[in-house]
Parts: C-alpha cells; structure tokens; sequence
C-alpha cells in the first residue's frame, strides 16, 4: 500500500512538475503544459488543454493556429450583464462552411476544431468516400437556463453549440432528425460522428439522451463529462 501511494504522489504530483520545470523531456503531445496542438488526435490530457484556454486569450490564439478555423475576437461583456463573455470568439468558418457564424468560447471553438479533423471528416470519408462541406446548426450562445431547472445552461456563456446536420461535397444532405432512426449509411455516419464529439468536447448529447434532442448533437465543455 505504501508503495501504491508512492506511485501515486509521484504521477500526480512529481512527475507533472518535472514536466514544466523541463527536468523530464516528453514528447509536446504529452506534456500537460505544452499548448494544445489541434492537428494532433485527442488523448488524456486534451481536456486539461481545453480547459486552460479559458482564462487565457494568447494561449487561446496559439492554439487555434494550428487549426483552419476563421474566426473574429469579441470584446469581453461587461461585468453586469444577465450572460457575460470572456474570451469568447465569432467562428464565421472553418475546413468546412457553416450555416451561419456563432459565438463559441475558445475551448468550444478547439474543441470543434479537433471534432471537425479527427472525427467528423474521418467518418465523412470512411462512410461515404467525400468530406463535409458544410455543418448545419441551431445556434450556441442563449442567455438561458437548462430547461426545468434553474442552472444556467452552458449555452449562457457561447460554451454549447446544437448541430443539426450536416452537407457533403456533393449536395447529399444527413439530417439528425430524419437519418438518426435510420439503418443506413446517414445513421452509421451519425453515430460515427456522435461517438467522435465524446472525444473532443466534454458532453455530447444526442437523440437516445431525450426526446429534447430528437433533431440535434449537443456538444459542450462544461465541468461533467458525458457522452450519451
């Protein structure tokens, strides 16, 4: 037992240290403090990445050049509103087009940029052989509370986005509402794809969750993690 904790003092606490002091060499990936790497696949550590971006507007920026997202920084909301933002961004873009820009805070905006590169358009193309070109969504940002609660929702800070569907390259359309009951190859995609965003965001919600998600993937970075 003492040599159990031991071991466990050393990873928690030890080994984290001499990894940011730089007495221990790993590779960027690895390092819990080398900035996030979009073109890199997700692992352990990304969501530890993810949530140091929040407060931190030039890591936030190092990040997301890694990534083909086109966005616009906002200004930060004053102090008294219902629903303030702090590093929040307007994401106008991405490898893909969008139906229409959103506000996202900067770890929904990585996040997204990890689901688009190592999820979405490799289910795109493993189920039918063309990338997306376009993700339809039903906004992000709400000053709101979750429904039948009085718990702000995640969508009161731009950190919740709702995606409806999505659009091929070649025009062929996949809606969550229509395809998800389906056995063919939109449904196979879709749930490729819901099973991807468990790997970038920190919750992802879809049509077996609740009827209230029947027509859209919830994805946030709140505090839980859940992927149902």
């Amino acid at each position: 037992m003492r040599r159990f904790l031991l071991l466990l003092v050393l990873a928690v606490f030890a080994v984290p240290l001499a990894i940011q002091q730089k007495w221990l060499a790993v590779p960027p990936r690895w390092d819990p403090w080398a900035p996030l790497d979009i073109r890199l696949a997700p692992n352990l550590l990304t969501p530890f990445k993810l949530w140091r971006l929040q407060d931190d507007p030039a890591l936030c920026r190092q990040a997301l050049a890694t990534s083909p997202l086109r966005y616009t920084a906002l200004a930060d909301s004053a102090p008294a509103a219902d629903c303030p933002l702090q590093n929040s961004l307007r994401i106008q873009a991405s490898g893909l087009r969008l139906s229409s820009s959103f506000i996202a805070s900067c770890p929904l905006a990585a996040a997204f940029g990890l689901f688009e590169r190592h999820a979405l358009q490799p289910a795109a193309q493993e189920v039918f052989g063309q990338p997306v070109a376009l993700v339809e969504h039903l906004g992000s940002f709400a000053c709101r509370t979750i429904s039948g609660s009085q718990r702000r929702s995640q969508h009161a800070s731009a950190n919740a986005l709702d995606i409806a569907g999505f659009r091929l390259r070649d025009g062929r359309r996949i809606s969550v509402l229509r395809d998800w009951p389906g056995e063919g190859a939109e449904a196979r995609f879709l749930r490729q794809v819901q099973q991807g965003a468990c790997d970038s965001f920190n919750v992802t919600l879809g049509p077996d969750y609740n009827a209230a998600h029947r027509d859209h993937f919830h994805v946030d970075m709140g505090l839980l993690r859940m992927c149902r």
